[in-house]
C-alpha cells in the first residue's frame, strides 16, 4: 500500500492569519515517503520523485488553505497532486492526504484564492476541480498530469529517457441546473443547453468573439449565463 490509513489531527477553525489554531479530530492517509508508484501500486519497484522529470503538483509549493466543510473550516498548508487527485497537508512536518471519502470538499487557497472543489461528475474525471466561476451556473476546470516511464536507449546510437510528469491541456465542464456541460468544443454546445437564452448566448458569444478554448473566453461567457 503506498499510504496507511492513521488518526490524525488537522490544523482548525480560526482564520489563519491569526496564527492561533486550535486542532480538531480528522482521519488522513500519512504518505510514507517520497517514493512514487505508478497507479498507487507499491507491489512493483518505486521511483524517487527526484528521479522524474517535471511534476505531478498543481504547485509543488504548501501554501496556506482552508478546509471547508458545511458551515466551519479548518487550516493548514497544502498542495494538489494532479496525478493522484488528491490534497496533499502538513502536519507536525509530516505530510499527509485527505482520503477519498473526506468531508472536506471544498479547499481555498489563501494566498492565490484558487479553490478546489469535489465533484461527482459521473465520469472519469469526477474528483477535484478548479472552481473558476461560481453562481448557478459555474466553471470549473480539471488539471490532470501523465507519467511516463523511463525509457532505455535501444542501442549505442539512442539516448536513455526518464521517467517524467507531463501536465495535460486542462478540461472545461459547465455546472448548469439540470446537469454538467462537459468538455465544449463549441458555442453550440452550450447554447443548446439554454433553450430559451439560446439566441442571447449565440449573439453574446459572436460580439464578444468567444472561443471555447479559450479559459478567459468561458468564464466571460458563464458570468453571462449567470446576469
Amino acid at each position: 500500500m503506498r499510504k496507511i490509513i492513521i488518526s490524525i489531527l488537522l490544523i482548525s477553525s480560526i482564520p489563519f492569519s491569526a496564527q492561533q489554531m486550535t486542532t480538531l479530530s480528522y482521519d488522513g492517509s500519512r504518505l510514507l515517503n517520497h517514493t512514487f508508484y505508478q497507479n498507487g501500486d507499491s507491489s512493483g519497484k518505486g521511483i524517487n520523485y527526484d528521479d522524474i522529470q517535471g511534476t505531478p503538483y498543481y504547485d509543488k509549493t504548501f501554501s496556506a488553505a482552508k478546509f471547508i466543510v458545511a458551515d466551519r473550516f479548518e487550516s493548514a498548508v497544502a498542495r494538489y497532486n494532479t496525478y493522484f487527485d488528491e490534497v496533499e497537508f502538513k502536519k507536525d512536518e509530516e505530510t499527509y492526504s485527505l482520503v477519498p471519502d473526506s468531508p472536506f470538499t471544498r479547499i481555498e487557497f489563501t494566498r492565490t484564492k484558487e479553490v478546489l472543489v469535489k465533484l461527482d461528475t459521473g465520469d472519469d474525471l469526477k474528483g477535484y476541480f478548479f472552481e473558476l466561476v461560481g453562481g448557478k451556473n459555474a466553471l470549473y476546470k480539471k488539471v490532470k498530469s501523465q507519467f511516463k516511464n523511463a525509457v532505455p536507449a535501444k542501442n549505442s546510437y539512442d539516448m536513455d529517457r526518464p521517467a517524467v510528469f507531463n501536465i495535460l491541456d486542462p478540461v472545461y465542464y459547465i455546472k448548469t441546473e439540470s446537469g454538467y456541460i462537459k468538455k465544449p468544443k463549441k458555442i453550440k454546445d452550450i447554447a443548446n443547453a439554454f433553450p430559451a437564452k439560446k439566441d442571447d448566448i449565440e449573439k453574446f458569444a459572436k460580439s464578444n468573439n468567444i472561443k471555447v478554448n479559450k479559459e478567459e473566453d468561458l468564464i466571460k461567457l458563464v458570468k453571462f449565463l449567470n446576469q
